[in-house]
């Protein structure tokens, strides 16, 4: 398994042994002892997750230019939850629905109010980032509050092809729907 921490050289010596091919079997031996493992694509790896941060970087700082130049034409924003609120729903399927329905609804309807990357890692194609996020409901000016969040990323040739996002989609839904008005 090849795995690409960021996160800190803790979590780095933790995978070692798995990026080595020599974690336990369970049984007192080791997987290093055992048949020779497929090669690691460190490369693959590093290039996903490369492009994975760069996409990130691009949707959190609103470039749209370096957000589209990132996407497939065939890319899928996936996220679950309430789907009565615009920008849950889905999946948003193609990279114009995301650019032109899915990322004006988001921005319209919420407006992050802290964020956190602790975590990125990634293993050939795939990504995974994780963090902490509080944002505000603009129809209704209610905080989330701080909450948990991760998204798996898929990069092909260099480029993002999915997005599938979970967070605390109850907390967002609350704040959405609460009765206090955003003049209040």
């Amino acid at each position: 398994m090849t795995t690409l921490f960021t996160k800190n050289k803790v979590a780095a010596l933790l995978a070692a042994p798995l990026i080595l091919g020599a974690c336990s079997a369970g049984d007192g031996s080791s997987t290093a002892d055992a048949a020779p493992a497929e090669p690691i694509a460190v490369d693959q790896s590093a290039a996903t997750l490369e492009t994975a941060q760069a996409f990130l970087g691009a949707a959190g700082s609103g470039d749209m230019q370096t957000l589209q130049s990132l996407m497939t034409d065939d890319f899928v924003w996936h996220n679950e939850g309430d789907v009565t609120i615009p920008w849950v729903g889905g999946p948003w399927e193609g990279k114009e629905v995301v650019l032109n329905e899915f990322l004006p609804a988001f921005g319209a309807g919420l407006t992050t109010t802290s964020w956190t990357t602790d975590y990125s890692f990634a293993n050939d194609d795939q990504a995974v980032f994780m963090g902490t996020m509080s944002a505000i409901a603009n129809n209704t000016g209610v905080n989330t509050g701080e909450f948990s969040w991760a998204v798996r990323v898929n990069v092909v040739d260099g480029k993002v092809k999915s997005w599938n996002w979970f967070e605390d989609s109850y907390a967002v839904s609350v704040a959405y729907h609460s009765e206090v008005e955003a003049s209040e």
